[in-house]
C-alpha cells in the first residue's frame, strides 16, 4: 500500500492534548542506545534509507508531523503511537481497533520497508515511525487502560508544577536530571550488561506491551498524593531508566531482524 504524504510541514508547534511518548528526549536516547547494538547489515540498510540521519534524530519525525494539517497526521496516524489495554486484559484478548494502533502500525510500515518496490520517500516514513513506535510501546502510559487517555486525565503537581501523569513520563522524570539526551543514552548505555542485552532479544511487541501494562498500574499516585515530588522521582526513576534500556535495546534487535535475511516458515 503505498502512502502520500506532504514532507515540508515546519511550522506549528504540538497541542499540550497530543500524547507524546517520552518526549524528544526520551525518543532520542532509545535511538542512540539502540545504534551500537546494531548488526552491519541493519546499520547498512539504515544507512540506505537514511543516508546521514541518525536513529536518534528519526525518533521524534512522527510527533513533530503531527503538526501537519493533511488528514493522514490528523485522523489516520494519530492511533499508531499507543494501544489500549485494559487492567487485566492482554493485548491479545483486547486486539486492535477498526483504526488501527501501534502494533499493527509496526506491522505495516515493517512491511513497507521490506518491500523493494516502495519508494524511498515511502520507506523513509515507515522507519521514522518503526523507530519511533518502538520507543512508544516502551512508555508504560502508551499501554493505556482505556479510561484516562494514558494518564493524560490524570491531574498532577510535579516539582510544584501543575501538569498530568502522562506529561510527567514523557518529559518530567527525564529532564529532572537536566542531562542531554547523549548524556543521558552514554550513561545508560554503559551500564547495559551482556545479560541483560541478551535477556531483552525479543522483538514481539506484545511482551513489551505486557511489561508497560504490568509497570503502567505501579505508577498512578495513590488517591490524596497527586503532589509528586522527590519521592515519586526517587521511586520511579530506575524504572523509566529501564524501559529507556530496553527500548534502545529491543530498537536495535527490531531492525536486526527487518534488515537481516527473511526468516523460514
Amino acid at each position: 500500500m503505498r502512502i502520500f504524504i506532504s514532507m515540508t510541514a515546519f511550522a506549528a508547534l504540538f497541542s499540550p492534548t497530543h500524547a507524546l511518548a517520552w518526549g524528544k528526549t526520551g525518543h532520542r536516547v532509545i535511538g542512540k542506545i539502540a545504534e551500537p547494538f546494531l548488526t552491519a547489515p541493519a546499520r547498512a540498510g539504515v544507512k540506505k534509507i537514511l543516508g546521514t540521519e541518525t536513529l536518534a534524530e528519526a525518533s521524534n519525525w512522527p510527533d513533530f508531523m503531527r503538526a501537519d494539517p493533511a488528514p493522514f497526521w490528523q485522523h489516520d496516524a494519530g492511533p499508531w503511537h499507543y494501544v489500549t489495554v485494559p487492567r487485566s486484559k492482554t493485548y491479545d484478548k483486547v486486539g486492535a481497533p477498526p483504526e488501527g494502533d501501534a502494533v499493527t502500525a509496526l506491522q505495516r510500515f515493517s512491511s513497507v520497508v521490506r518491500d523493494p518496490k516502495t519508494s524511498l520517500q515511502e520507506r523513509q516514513l515507515a522507519l521514522r515511525f518503526i523507530v519511533h513506535i518502538v520507543g512508544d510501546l516502551h512508555q508504560p502510559l502508551h499501554a493505556g487502560n482505556g479510561s484516562d487517555k494514558g494518564g493524560n486525565d490524570v491531574r498532577v503537581t510535579f516539582q510544584g508544577r501543575p501538569t498530568n501523569l502522562h506529561a510527567v513520563w514523557d518529559s518530567g522524570l527525564i529532564d529532572e536530571a537536566q542531562l542531554s539526551y547523549s548524556e543521558t543514552a552514554a550513561w545508560l548505555g554503559a551500564r547495559i550488561t551482556p545479560v541483560e542485552t541478551a535477556r531483552w532479544t525479543i522483538t514481539d511487541p506484545r511482551v513489551w506491551i505486557a511489561e508497560s501494562a504490568e509497570l503502567r498500574d505501579r505508577i498512578y499516585p495513590v488517591e490524596g498524593a497527586e503532589k509528586l515530588a522527590y519521592q515519586y522521582v526517587y521511586e520511579n526513576t530506575p524504572r523509566m531508566e529501564m524501559r529507556l534500556k530496553q527500548g534502545g535495546v529491543r530498537l536495535a534487535v527490531y531492525l536486526n531482524k527487518l534488515f537481516g535475511p527473511p526468516q523460514g516458515r
